[in-house]
């Protein structure tokens, strides 16, 4: 609600409210946007529409755009995020479960539609160079994939806000979001425009991705779908396949966080990989890269 407040209200972005409820709420619709035209030339392309859930965004497994014209390509919520640590941090991921639990939202051993080039977007607006000091200790994170919603036919990413209430009401913070929010808009097309990134899936290592994030930093490299080190043994063709699938770009390359998976896991993992004609690569063998 703090990111929504600031998209409605702080005036950058005059969003002006439809005839159309969605979720028994009023829709509102992007007039125009107030920023420098060479900045953001893109986002004259671009139709956005700002709406609010009834139910959590984890257990949303309808969109209710029937009777609308409204079609999205593309769909990013903007949530809260809880940690137990509490790290003050600003995140994007995608969504999907990789196992038979679901307790969070969505199908067992089943993945979101997505697009690597729209977390990438997301992922570079979050990480601003100049903050303001009371956002000074607060992290810029990719997660791995998890929790709901999975069964939505639009491609989606989550960005957020976290890690405890502290920080979900702090204002310079929901703004910070908000900004960036609209701006992976513009990033995510001009990415689509130059078309030189390369794409990739993620295998290994922890929550937080730390080698795969730094990597997307480094490199002109997007990752969709990232499966953390404690569900390899899950995987099987049908989840890999679906992987690549349910990524709107093309794969790439399978990518592997070598020193964030073991033997084990290893030997489970690369024949089924294998089985694609996909190429496999270490997250180590970039250059320049400390993975």
């Amino acid at each position: 609600m703090n990111i929504r407040d600031k998209l409605l209200n702080e005036g950058n972005y005059p969003f002006k409210e439809t005839d159309y409820l969605w979720h028994s709420h009023s829709l509102f619709k992007l007039k125009s946007i107030d920023v420098n035209a060479e900045e953001q030339p893109n986002l004259r392309e671009a139709e956005v529409y700002l709406g609010l859930t009834k139910e959590p965004l984890i257990f949303l497994d309808d969109l209710k755009l029937e009777g609308s014209n409204i079609r999205p390509d593309f769909l990013i919520f903007a949530s809260r995020h809880t940690s137990k640590t509490a790290q003050p941090a600003f995140l994007v991921h995608t969504t999907g479960n990789w196992s038979k639990e679901a307790d969070f939202g969505g199908d067992p051993n089943a993945l979101s539609l997505t697009s690597a080039l729209l977390v990438k977007a997301g992922y570079m607006s979050l990480n601003k160079k100049d903050l303001p000091t009371i956002l000074s200790d607060f992290s810029v994170d990719i997660e791995v994939t998890h929790h709901g919603p999975t069964k939505l036919d639009i491609p989606l990413v989550f960005m957020e806000l976290g890690s405890s209430k502290t920080e979900w009401e702090i204002d310079d913070a929901g703004k910070s979001v908000a900004t960036a929010v609209v701006n992976t808009i513009y990033r995510y097309l001009e990415l689509k425009k130059k078309g030189d990134t390369e794409i990739g899936l993620g295998f290994g290592g922890t929550h937080y991705a730390p080698n795969f994030h730094r990597l997307m930093k480094a490199k002109n490299i997007a990752i969709s779908f990232i499966c953390p080190k404690y569900y390899i043994q899950e995987l099987n063709t049908e989840m890999i396949s679906e992987m690549i699938s349910n990524t709107t770009e093309e794969i790439n390359y399978f990518l592997i966080d070598w020193k964030g998976t073991n033997s084990a896991d290893k030997k489970h993992l690369i024949p089924l990989l294998e089985e694609f004609d996909i190429s496999i690569k270490k997250t180590k063998d970039f250059k320049d890269n400390p993975l």
